[in-house]
């Protein structure tokens, strides 16, 4: 099948929508699909106001209907909600052609913290953009409730993976040189720095042992200012990122607007328990639907969730990851897409919208 995926978050960023995409177009290729990705390396870019490293096309409309028109698309899916995102709906739309969408990031939840915007302000947009979507792809159960409470329809559960073969089980926290002699135990966030992150609220704790911060942002250089003591390491290769996860002692995911948070599946894969609030994206990632937790410990009090997951057996934490998988998840995408124009002999076919969303799949790999 021919496939369209435009999408204004692609390499060289670095952050979960990416790692997903990319997961999910070599899946797809994999099964013999052909992909047309349509991204910002394409386009005359600038950067998003406030976004360190994040650059958008500018006036994408004339080369994306270009590319579409060549390439003649059985489905298309929309990934994003910038203005990559704008102008292929707007294509779909004049052209009466059937699409898919993605809510990965809570961006009224990023405006609202970072510009003051009301919540209802930014869903009233999301809402629109939304309207004319065949299916609309969530990752877990809470969203797609949050969703539908927020008037958005044609909601789709659809799970994400983890890489077991490159985030490969420790049983014990190993050292990595470029770290230093650091002391234990070693409390590790990976992500951006940036205000939805709610990252101040790791860094204040009051724990024994050292703090380390993988990744970049807008809030990066007023909170080195603010906590020296921490080990800032910038971003990192893929594989270099392994090394580090698999030298913590406690992965601590703080953010309390995420939509998923592959980060957390990475570091479980290598062995490290995660310390969570129970929101959405960890109430997925570790939580089972019996209501047990599983690779790590969630609670209201996060130096309480950091203490009890030091506790947690690695082994554990890389049994639950196993639970999730690309190749599933990929194909749960494939059965999300629609034809892009009704009657069409595309493999692809319209399925029935979820309501829940399931994440036992069958484990890719047997490394424990």
């Amino acid at each position: 099948m021919k496939i369209a995926l435009i999408t204004d978050a692609w390499q060289p960023q670095v952050n979960g929508v990416v790692t997903t995409l990319v997961e999910l177009v070599r899946e797809l290729e994999l099964l013999g699909h052909q992909v047309e990705v349509i991204h910002p390396g394409l386009f005359k870019t600038r950067p998003c106001p406030g976004y360190a490293g994040i650059d958008l096309a500018v006036s994408p409309k004339k080369v994306l209907t270009e590319r579409l028109d060549a390439f003649q698309p059985e489905a298309i899916h929309i990934a994003t909600e910038g203005p990559l995102g704008w102008a292929a709906r707007s294509y779909c739309l004049k052209r009466r052609l059937a699409f898919t969408t993605a809510f990965h990031t809570k961006f009224p939840e990023i405006l609202k913290a970072a510009l003051k915007v009301p919540l209802a302000w930014g869903y009233a947009l999301f809402r629109h953009f939304h309207k004319h979507s065949s299916g609309v792809m969530v990752p877990t159960d809470g969203v797609l409730r949050m969703l539908e409470q927020r008037g958005l329809r044609n909601l789709r559960g659809w799970t994400h993976g983890v890489d077991t073969s490159l985030f490969t089980y420790q049983p014990d926290a190993r050292l990595y040189p470029p770290m230093g002699a650091l002391s234990r135990p070693v409390a590790l966030f990976v992500g951006r720095v940036s205000y939805e992150k709610n990252i101040d609220a790791f860094l204040k704790l009051d724990m024994p042992g050292t703090k380390v911060v993988c990744g970049v942002g807008p809030l990066e250089a007023s909170l080195k200012e603010r906590y020296p003591q921490v080990r800032w390491m910038g971003v990192l290769p893929r594989d270099e990122l392994a090394k580090v996860y698999a030298a913590a002692d406690v992965f601590v995911f703080p953010s309390r607007s995420e939509t998923f948070g592959l980060v957390m599946l990475e570091a479980m894969a290598s062995g490290t328990p995660v310390a969570a609030y129970p929101v959405d994206g960890p109430l997925e990632v570790l939580g089972k639907p019996d209501g047990s937790c599983h690779g790590g410990v969630m609670h209201e009090d996060l130096q309480q969730a950091c203490h009890g997951a030091l506790a947690v057996p690695r082994h554990q934490a890389r049994l639950r990851s196993l639970d999730f998988s690309w190749a599933q998840a990929s194909r749960l995408f494939h059965d999300h897409l629609v034809p892009t124009r009704p009657g069409s002999t595309s493999t692809a076919c319209k399925a029935p919208a979820v309501t829940s969303v399931s994440t036992t799949v069958t484990p890719l790999s047997s490394n424990r």
